[in-house]
């Protein structure tokens, strides 16, 4: 896949330049450099749309890099970025300090993903719950058998904490989305510090579970069709099902800049929700951004 091929420069494909910012960016920057730093959910993404700009703007400078969401927010709230890529909302708590610095986190939807829940293909499971996936994750089912499989022990893979999709997940799945559950990952759950990481150890173990972005998942992996609840639709995910509301695990995704953009950081966010930057967000398996 493209957005997997990208990834594999991205420790040493590093935009770089000269030239200054506008007054949303870090005091330092030079005018025509952009730092980009955030989800990993959207780096590759991100990449791509610094590639394209660059090609088209041969006087701007972008660099991207990963990290995980909560990377990007604390480096915006630290005044060391002018863009931070986040797949979760900026939370109260990061606002106050962003503010206590400063900073004023400005929100900015760029696309929309859906976040497919993935096993092996040997696995004969291909339904579940939101409640059962909860279930698997939480501790309370730890043998594929209690949710119509094979007498084989659950391995749950997650995202490290600091990941934007993990901190998403155990919201939305594993407490369902009520804001007074406090259900946390089971302490089995084995933490992977990337998207690839989870691919490979599905790939690899017929007893895993994991989670990734939509754009992520190879065709060889199988994703399971969730129902919002019992007796409910079974849905996989893809573009339509999310833009038509029937997939259950569903989010946007956002940039997050101080104050509101001006200058270049302006020009940029406004090319990212251009029809033609929109384009590519669909390339690389996201939904794009609903104007």
């Amino acid at each position: 896949m493209k957005r997997l091929l990208i990834f594999f420069f991205l420790s040493s494909f590093i935009f770089s330049s000269c030239g200054s910012s506008n007054n949303s960016s870090t005091s330092d920057s030079p005018a025509n450099y952009i730092e980009n730093k955030g989800s990993d959910t959207i780096v590759n993404l991100a990449l791509a749309w610094a590639e394209k700009y660059q090609g088209d703007h041969p006087d701007v400078r972008i660099s991207v890099t990963g990290g995980g969401s909560g990377t990007g927010i604390a480096a915006l709230v630290n005044g060391t970025v002018d863009l931070a890529n986040a797949s979760r909302k900026i939370k109260d708590e990061e606002t106050s300090e962003a503010q206590s610095n400063g900073v004023t986190p400005v929100e900015h939807i760029i696309a929309r993903d859906a976040i497919a829940v993935i096993v092996n293909p040997n696995n004969p499971v291909n339904e579940l719950t939101l409640q059962q996936i909860s279930d698997i994750y939480s501790g309370k089912y730890t043998n594929w058998n209690e949710v119509g499989g094979e007498d084989r022990p659950i391995v749950r893979l997650s995202r490290e904490t600091n990941s934007g999709t993990h901190v998403y997940f155990l919201e939305t799945v594993l407490r369902l989305g009520s804001k007074e559950d406090k259900t946390l990952f089971s302490t089995n759950t084995l933490l992977l510090p990337s998207s690839e990481g989870i691919i490979s150890e599905v790939r690899d173990n017929p007893n895993a579970i994991g989670y990734d972005g939509l754009g992520y998942v190879p065709k060889d992996l199988k994703m399971i069709a969730i129902a919002k609840e019992a007796g409910g639709e079974y849905v996989l995910p893809s573009i339509d099902t999310v833009n038509d509301k029937t997939y259950a695990i569903a989010r946007d995704l956002y940039m997050y800049t101080n104050g509101e953009p001006a200058g270049i950081i302006k020009d940029y966010l406004d090319w990212i929700l251009s029809d033609e930057a929109q384009v590519i967000v669909a390339e690389l398996g996201f939904v794009p951004a609903i104007k």
